[in-house]
């Protein structure tokens, strides 16, 4: 596999940015549940191994089930999710999948009316701040390490 620099070696600045994102998202009113879907889906939009890898395991420490884990990407064919994580889950995609038409005035207005105003300005940080992840892990081959 192909060595690409290393963000934080080469500039621990950058990191600090990033890590500062994630510390406001510990202060916010997100459950871990909603935070730790929002990145598995955003990770399994943009293909990041080591995302996924990740934070299913960081999604089971905090009680989330096999089973939602699994039907995740298919979220819209089946009834295991609120309609709070439905509206979290359009919203998400339309975030990631930006570039194809935006975020629709009706996903919006649905997260708005389920979530409220504060809690969908954290759910779009949390958003936000996974995309950024990726494009890191991505571009720099960070890979999913086998447990052992």
């Amino acid at each position: 596999m192909e060595t690409r620099i290393n963000i934080p070696e080469t500039d621990p600045g950058a990191l600090k940015a990033m890590l500062e994102l994630d510390k406001y998202l510990q202060t916010t009113d997100l459950s871990n549940t909603h935070k730790e879907l929002i990145k598995i889906r955003v990770s399994q939009i943009n293909g990041c191994s080591y995302c996924i890898n990740k934070h299913t395991k960081d999604a089971r420490k905090y009680g989330e089930t096999e089973q939602r884990i699994y039907l995740l990407s298919a979220w819209r064919e089946t009834n295991l999710y609120t309609p709070e994580e439905r509206a979290i889950f359009a919203l998400t995609e339309e975030m990631t999948l930006i570039s194809q038409g935006g975020v629709s005035k009706a996903t919006y207005d649905q997260a708005l009316e389920l979530l409220g105003e504060k809690y969908l300005a954290q759910v779009m940080m949390a958003v936000i701040t996974m995309n950024a992840w990726n494009r890191i892990g991505i571009t720099t081959l960070m890979q999913a390490t086998l447990d052992k």
